[in-house]
């Protein structure tokens, strides 16, 4: 009993710490500007070419899905399309209520309908996760390389600075971390609770290794070109929703799609709030590097994201009310 008062208390916490994250750089975001003229954009919007990107954003809920698959394939675990495509839908439903959630409850309704154990898929995910990190370096390359000027220009604005030494101090205490793991997980063993963690991050550890098992290399490569591809032209097409970015150019949309992945990644309820302040730091930027008014640019960056994200979390709705039905249909006792 105690264990649950606990643990609703600890998610109560998580959600209303979120939710104050989204209220604050949603201020952040419409802090000084003209609300009206953002109005007017919304109107004047052409909401065909949003209903285009949307089929883009679902089709990346589909071949992430398929894609899935092939990493669990190498374990032994022969999983249904829709299965997987139900148990990700349900993942990014939990991310609108407790960000960061979504992992686990994908890996556990993945578990439910396919007894796939939740420490190999959890592994999959994060694996995913590192390939999701390197297809948006790569894009960000072609940003550095053509839209150098915005790039700098956001992070002249959004007031970020790295420490060069926290950082290379992180990663040296991950990697001292795990090299003392496999050097004296066996001793370990013998203390119950440790060898149930060991267990645990054993199972993850083969599905992250699992990518080197895969028997359709090939096919694993142009699903994750797919979805990249979909990202991409879900974000973009919306610019020509809006007259005033109807001219944006494909490098406009690769910086495009950077800014947004990185609003994305603070733990904002939903994104809200971290996403509209990047949009409006990234079309700012654009602007400027354009020989455009930068006030002008932050009034469309939040127009944008106005039209986007309620655009995603719709999306997200849709898709995680579906599964929820489906999930319990499929389910095995």
């Amino acid at each position: 009993m105690e264990d649950n008062k606990s643990s609703v208390l600890k998610n109560t916490v998580t959600i209303l710490v979120s939710v104050l994250v989204a209220g604050v750089f949603l201020w952040l975001a419409l802090k000084g500007l003209d609300f009206e003229k953002i109005s007017n954009s919304l109107k004047k919007a052409n909401y065909l070419w949003v209903a285009a990107a949307a089929v883009f954003g679902v089709s990346a809920y589909i071949f992430r899905a398929v894609r899935w698959n092939l990493l669990l394939e190498p374990m032994g675990y022969q999983v249904s399309n829709a299965n997987s495509l139900w148990s990700i839908s349900f993942g990014y439903l939990m991310n609108l209520t407790i960000p960061r959630s979504g992992e686990v409850a994908r890996s556990t309704a993945l578990y439910g309908v396919e007894k796939v154990p939740v420490d190999k898929s959890f592994g999959t995910i994060i694996l995913e996760r590192v390939i999701d990190l390197v297809c948006m370096l790569f894009f960000l390359v072609l940003t550095l390389i053509f839209k150098f000027d915005a790039i700098y220009s956001f992070y002249e604005r959004s007031g970020v600075r790295f420490n060069p030494v926290f950082i290379i101090g992180i990663i040296a205490g991950g990697v001292l971390a795990l090299v003392t793991f496999f050097r004296f997980k066996e001793r370990f063993r013998k203390f119950g609770f440790i060898s149930k963690i060991i267990d645990f991050i054993d199972g993850i550890f083969a599905g992250l290794m699992s990518v080197f098992r895969l028997r359709q290399k090939g096919k694993f490569i142009l699903l994750t070109a797919g979805i990249w591809i979909c990202y991409f032209f879900a974000s973009y097409l919306v610019c020509f929703s809006l007259p005033e970015t109807s001219d944006f150019t494909l490098a406009d949309g690769c910086f495009i799609l950077v800014v947004g992945t990185l609003g994305m990644i603070i733990p904002a309820s939903g994104g809200i709030g971290a996403f509209n302040l990047a949009m409006k730091f990234g079309f700012t930027a654009l602007f400027i590097s354009m020989g455009k008014d930068a006030v002008e640019g932050g009034e469309l960056g939040l127009a944008y994201s106005f039209i986007t994200l309620p655009l995603q979390i719709i999306i997200m709705l849709i898709m995680g009310l579906v599964s929820i039905p489906m999930l319990a249909k499929n389910r095995k006792i």
